[in-house]
């Protein structure tokens, strides 16, 4: 009896993905649709570009000898430049990596975006590898914790190559929830690349979040073309994978933010990479908000007061970054990101 119940256990996984079938159509189609939304919801203050770059070959080859074996992924990046810029100029570089295990960069992130626009910042997205939309390939090459991260910089290092407008000493990067992650161990990863960092509610233990996620969550990780194993299988892993078993790497000024009553990313997570962070003796700052009105996405809602929080992670960055107008108070924000026809020229 016990051996069944362990096969089912070990099985569960397994069942879990067949009953989740991706309709990557539809997915295609909500991104085509999404990427049209851009030109209105920020296409007056920005021009908006997406390129697509290669980055680094595969982790996991299904031929290791078949042709194109060890080429590098390609993938796309969402590029966001102020209208009103001076091309004799440079501008500071935000690195922006979005959410979400299997997410992708949407206009969920519009006032955010106009936000950095009208400070100044220059901004790259990438949809890193298991990003949404681009179909069941793009999909299955994720690697969550792993070389997603090496995508994300190479985004970082395409617009200091390619723009000379952007001033590749003034680059930050910053991110909520796995895009904080991302923030984390670029940081760690590349410490010499960017100035500072804001992480937002970041996943920070992956072992500790599965632990109290359920088997459906689980199976995302332990799926045959992603880990492939379970944390009891491979612990090391995961440990790789997880910011706070890192915290040694860093060397570069860092806000972070979590929130007590976060009902995605438990502020556990957060606090033990907080608690890292100290013992190895560093600088950085952070702050535990308490049970705050939003939960995960308390700093990102559209309120006034989290308008004011955003301010706050605006003059972390701003302090090292020098963006060329910076927000005085919570009042020029929120007329950046939401009052649109009061801008000059309209």
């Amino acid at each position: 009896m016990k051996k069944c119940i362990f096969l089912i256990l070990m099985l569960l996984p397994a069942w879990s993905l067949l009953a989740q079938e991706v309709d990557h159509q539809a997915l295609s189609l909500a991104k085509q649709i999404d990427d049209l939304l851009w030109y209105q919801k920020v296409g007056d203050v920005a021009y908006i570009d997406k390129v697509y770059i290669p980055t680094v070959p595969r982790w996991k080859e299904d031929n290791p000898t078949g042709q194109g074996a060890g080429n590098p992924l390609k993938v796309w990046s969402y590029i966001f430049v102020p209208r009103d810029i001076d091309p004799g100029k440079k501008y500071p570089l935000i690195v922006l990596p979005h959410g979400g295990v299997h997410g992708d960069f949407t206009t969920y992130y519009t006032h955010i975006v106009r936000e950095l626009i009208a400070q100044g910042y220059i901004i790259v997205a990438t949809e890193y590898r298991g990003s949404t939309g681009y179909g069941r390939t793009m999909y299955e090459n994720i690697d969550y914790g792993g070389l997603e991260n090496e995508d994300v910089w190479y985004g970082r290092n395409y617009m200091v190559e390619n723009y000379d407008i952007v001033d590749g000493s003034r680059v930050g990067i910053m991110g909520w929830s796995h895009g904080g992650m991302i923030t984390l161990m670029n940081l760690f990863d590349h410490p010499k690349d960017y100035l500072c960092g804001f992480a937002g509610v970041p996943v920070s233990d992956v072992i500790a979040r599965l632990g109290y996620k359920g088997l459906d969550y689980m199976a995302l990780f332990s799926a045959p073309y992603h880990i492939g194993k379970t944390p009891e299988e491979d612990v090391a892993e995961y440990r790789h994978r997880s910011p706070a078993w890192q915290a040694a790497k860093l060397q570069t000024p860092l806000l972070i933010h979590t929130n007590t009553n976060d009902a995605d990313v438990n502020s556990l997570e957060v606090e033990h990479l907080i608690q890292a962070l100290k013992a190895e003796g560093k600088s950085f700052e952070y702050k535990i908000f308490e049970n705050h009105p939003g939960g995960h996405s308390f700093d990102r809602m559209d309120m006034s007061g989290a308008s004011a929080i955003r301010l706050d992670i605006y003059r972390f960055l701003a302090k090292y970054l020098k963006p060329p107008k910076p927000f005085k108070n919570v009042k020029e924000l929120r007329k950046a990101a939401y009052e649109p026809w009061n801008l000059p020229g309209h």
